[in-house]
């Protein structure tokens, strides 16, 4: 996998909204935070457009990730917020220039789309907090900035009493479970085998989180890996006649056939402590009694 450059201070970061609406004044704390890591932030031209729930038409939204994309003195591209949208524009997206000169490509959530089809040109990608939520917890927002200026990232979670104990080593792949499924059979899908995926999801009622991950399973994705992580399964909803099981358990059973080491409640995701995950970056993960640590290679 090919590794971006990793900032100095003087570098240019633009901000997108490939997705989800969003307000100058929403992004005021972020930019100032940016600014004290002694970047210059650069706004899409279409940044605050506003086409129902998106931020500005599929066009709109696409120019201004292909404007970033594109230019060389743009050294960092991070999308302002989550939602719904990215799927629908990046087929429109041309990676020819991005290819020669690789930047960092930072979010999450709706976001998986894109670290999932940029894992395909193999180019990692940062799955981290966004402007939106830069304030809501330093650690998180603490984690993207080392990442961005090359500092090592290593993590220790403590033990879920459904972890499965193991040694793994494999690039890390994945994101958004919905996004994850909703990829599956396109061009943006990813191949799971020998690598190690994580996932986290939010909002979703139980029956459908067990509906994705059968699909996974059917389509191959969870018999090959090296490991499992899994992050925030957050605000998860029942129907009238319940389930049956947590989130948690929908995963592990659906897993239980195979031997690799399992790490539940890793802080990433749709949560505060959403610490920053390389992506397409070679891990190595032990999940022992009490503990489990990820750690990156550099």
């Amino acid at each position: 996998m090919t590794t971006p450059a990793y900032l100095k201070k003087g570098d240019r970061i633009g901000i997108v909204a490939s997705a989800r609406k969003i307000s100058e004044e929403e992004l005021q704390e972020a930019v100032a935070i940016l600014k004290t890591w002694g970047l210059e932030v650069v706004f899409g031209n279409n940044l605050f457009k506003s086409e129902h729930q998106f931020s500005g038409t599929d066009e709109e939204r696409a120019a201004d990730l292909q404007r970033m994309l594109d230019d060389k003195s743009i050294k960092a591209v991070i999308s302002a917020r989550g939602g719904y949208g990215t799927v629908r524009i990046i087929d429109k997206i041309d990676f020819t220039e991005f290819r020669k000169y690789p930047k960092w490509i930072i979010g999450y959530s709706d976001i998986t789309v894109l670290h999932s089809h940029i894992h395909n040109l193999g180019i990692e990608t940062l799955h981290a907090t966004m402007p939106i939520n830069f304030t809501k917890n330093a650690e998180a927002t603490d984690t993207l900035r080392k990442a961005l200026f090359g500092e090592k990232l290593s993590y220790g979670v403590e033990s879920h009493p459904l972890n499965r104990k193991g040694d793994a080593r494999g690039e890390l792949v994945g994101g958004n479970l919905s996004l994850l499924y909703a990829l599956n059979g396109s061009i943006s899908d990813i191949d799971t085998a020998g690598k190690i995926l994580f996932i986290e999801d939010l909002d979703e009622y139980l029956y459908h989180v067990d509906r994705m991950m059968i699909n996974l399973k059917r389509s191959a994705k969870l018999d090959k890996l090296a490991g499992l992580i899994v992050g925030g399964m957050s605000d998860m909803k029942d129907n009238l006649v319940p389930f049956g099981k947590t989130a948690e358990e929908i995963i592990i059973d659906a897993v239980k056939e195979y031997d690799y080491p399992v790490c539940f409640n890793f802080p990433a995701g749709h949560i505060d402590r959403n610490l920053t995950l390389i992506m397409g970056r070679e891990i190595e993960m032990k999940v022992i009694e009490g503990t489990a640590s990820i750690d990156f290679k550099y």
